[in-house]
């Protein structure tokens, strides 16, 4: 089976639909990895049609070819794919290849146990198969703000907790960790207010905005957050308070 890989060309309409739209709404470079043809396509299509800049790929290692040797806004991403799958793909473009685009990963598999591990893969977001286009778009332009942006403009420093803004690199109790952006958004959240009851609705305001994901989307990434600290610094300074949200301690270590 031959790869699908589709590059973006210059067009006068597209060009202007983009000034049209370019105070309305993020225009970004995204990059489709999909092996079903038809959902490539309509992909493809629609975000063409909304003025941002596309390439696609068939197979997992044209994929990651093409998200190490360009730059992209996001990248759409399949779980299933001939070559290599979406899950090592992640893993390969975060380990390997230090590469923090942020990945909206599309699959049919929708089980808890399944998100978590595209989330350990450094995914920053997952949508269940079939899915609306639009809600694709929306998942991509929100990804692409908070990774852009504003997570915080000073480094910040709590127990044996640090986070550098500038260079992304959190340390804990001497340890370096990694995280993808949705991760580090919540962690730069309670390291702004170290002691603070966050509640879940705050976090989730904070972290996706208007467009939150499913009911377990944070449970999910808080998840992935503690355990990361737990393997770098030996204990977890975040604290479930039960029925109100979370809140990040530094308790003394003997």
């Amino acid at each position: 089976m031959h790869s699908l890989v589709k590059h973006s060309v210059p067009d006068t309409s597209i060009m202007a639909r983009q000034c049209r739209r370019s105070n309305e709404l993020s225009l970004l470079h995204i990059l489709i990895i999909e092996d079903e043809p038809a959902i490539a396509t309509n992909l493809y299509d629609f975000l063409e049609a909304r003025g941002h800049s596309v390439d696609a790929a068939g197979d997992g290692i044209t994929g990651l070819h093409l998200a190490v040797t360009q730059k992209f806004d996001g990248i759409l991403l399949d779980l299933g794919l001939p070559g290599m799958d979406g899950i090592t793909l992640c893993r390969k473009l975060r380990k390997e290849a230090d590469i923090d685009t942020p990945v909206l990963m599309l699959t049919a598999r929708d089980t808890l146990d399944d998100k978590l591990k595209g989330f350990d893969g450094g995914a920053d977001d997952y949508l269940v198969k079939p899915f609306a286009l639009k809600e694709v778009e929306a998942r991509l332009v929100a990804m692409h703000k908070r990774h852009s942006g504003k997570v915080t403009s000073r480094a910040l420093e709590t127990g044996d907790l640090s986070f550098n803004p500038r260079t992304l690199s959190i340390q804990f109790a001497g340890a370096s960790v990694k995280l993808p952006p949705k991760c580090i958004r919540l962690l730069a959240v309670m390291m702004g207010e170290p002691g603070r009851v966050f509640s879940r609705r705050e976090l989730e305001s904070e972290v996706w905005g208007d467009e939150q994901g499913t009911s377990d989307t944070l449970r999910s990434h808080m998840h992935e957050l503690r355990r990361a600290l737990s393997r770098a610094g030996g204990y977890d300074p975040i604290e479930t308070v039960h029925g109100l949200g979370y809140r990040l301690i530094s308790p003394a270590r003997s």
